[in-house]
């Protein structure tokens, strides 16, 4: 695959693009999220959002700064946009959020101005860095630093809420029984219940785990593939009303 060029085809299959209206597709720039699991700026705007008609119009809102992303205006218009995220359309005020859907793959959903301040980030990795302290590498690319008895209490896996204008963690959730997971990536994508069983592997990745969905449905994924969300209920909202996506 080229390194600077997309062809259509080559796009994932769940972008919003059709290979035959043209060659090129819009290669997301290097950034906190993998070709396949987000979506140009450009593409959101034009073909989701429906902001712009063409290219050209898409990359003219992106380069008049009427865009943010995590509260940061974002001019690049091959900026990936990924799980969790919030966009927000400047001149409109609308926000919405980035979140797994199960036949679109990643949907964005609107949400409220106040819960635009908030984002659900995965622990992906820890690390003790210089000075003692615990780094905490999650899933948007983003590192937070805490004092050791602090980043102690956290897992690799579990989930933490960001205020983003003061980027820090105000609240946490771990992944264990009883908590409510979102599956994120795979067959079952986009579906969320309370987390019933988990079957530990010698690679913790590929831990088993099974959701108990609202409707009473199990459904099992690896523990890779899921994302706490909530105790009792989700920290923040993470899917449409159900007249909205009936009418999708």
């Amino acid at each position: 695959m080229p390194r600077r060029h997309l062809r259509r085809y080559q796009a994932p299959e769940w972008w919003p693009i059709s290979t035959k209206e043209a060659v090129w597709a819009v290669r997301p720039s290097p950034g906190p999220h993998s070709i396949e699991t987000s979506l140009p700026l450009a593409i959101l705007v034009r073909d989701v959002l429906r902001y712009a008609k063409t290219l050209r119009e898409a990359r003219y809102v992106i380069g008049k700064g009427l865009i943010r992303v995590d509260g940061e205006v974002r001019r690049n218009y091959k900026y990936p946009v990924g799980l969790m995220d919030v966009v927000e359309i400047i001149p409109t005020g609308e926000v919405y959020r980035m979140v797994p859907h199960p036949t679109k793959f990643l949907w964005p959903i609107p949400i409220s101005q106040e819960e635009a301040k908030y984002k659900l980030c995965r622990i992906e990795n820890k690390t003790v860095v210089k000075g003692g302290q615990i780094q905490l590498n999650l899933h948007d690319g983003r590192n937070i630093q805490l004092p050791y008895d602090e980043g102690s209490k956290y897992s690799t896996l579990d989930t933490v809420l960001i205020d983003l204008t003061e980027n820090k963690i105000v609240d946490a959730v771990k992944l264990e029984v009883g908590a409510l997971g979102l599956i994120v990536r795979g067959n079952n994508v986009g579906y969320y219940g309370k987390i019933t069983e988990i079957i530990q592997t010698y690679r913790k990745r590929r831990s088993s785990v099974t959701i108990r969905t609202d409707d009473g449905k199990d459904i099992r994924t690896i523990i890779d593939y899921l994302f706490a969300v909530g105790k009792d209920k989700p920290l923040i909202t993470i899917t449409q009303p159900k007249e909205v996506i009936q009418t999708q």
